[in-house]
């Protein structure tokens, strides 16, 4: 695999966490915590894709989809019109953590117009079932000691958020340099 086209990706990857990483803070400093949410979103994005990445040990079809993302094309497999999606890559993630595929239903509810932007005046959670705000109350807990005594809402995960963002930010940046050497996921 051409190692510049990877390192170019890797660049990419990186200068735009970097990004992510200052809005984070400003958007928190001006209590923009919606926004928080769907740069949150966007970051894992960066490393859902890198994962799946990693995921194909075909170096020949990594390098395909590092091509394509540099040159502006969605990502489909060679020679056919299957794309590949979203869930496809959370879903794969999902199997290593457990825990990007509420991120990413979090964030998707704060980039779609949808009644999860009204947080100000509701609750956005109570629009998840239980069982989804239990597991995410679970993941909170066990990745960043949230007490499990308190409800989900906006206000009481707020001190979470730049954490969960830290979370997703150190993971992409070890695999950023896992993709740069050319190690496969399952070598975890």
């Amino acid at each position: 695999m051409k190692t510049n086209n990877i390192n170019l990706f890797c660049d990419i990857v990186t200068q735009r966490s970097k990004e992510h990483s200052c809005a984070i803070n400003i958007l928190l400093q001006q209590q923009l915590y919606g926004q928080v949410i769907s740069i949150l979103r966007q970051e894992l994005d960066s490393m859902v894709r890198v994962m799946f990445l990693l995921s194909i040990s075909d170096l020949n079809l990594r390098e395909h989809f590092i091509n394509q993302t540099l040159e502006g094309i969605k990502w489909s497999y060679p020679n056919t019109k299957k794309v590949v999606t979203d869930k496809q890559m959370v879903d794969l993630a999902d199997k290593f953590y457990g825990w990007p595929l509420f991120v990413y239903k979090l964030g998707c509810a704060f980039i779609h117009l949808s009644a999860m932007v009204y947080y100000k005046n509701s609750n956005p959670f109570l629009l998840l079932s239980v069982s989804e705000r239990n597991d995410i109350k679970r993941f909170l807990h066990q990745y960043h000691s949230f007490p499990l005594e308190l409800e989900l809402n906006l206000e009481n995960i707020i001190p979470y958020l730049d954490k969960v963002f830290n979370k997703v930010s150190s993971n992409l940046a070890c695999y950023i340099e896992d993709l740069r050497q050319n190690k496969h996921l399952e070598e975890y």
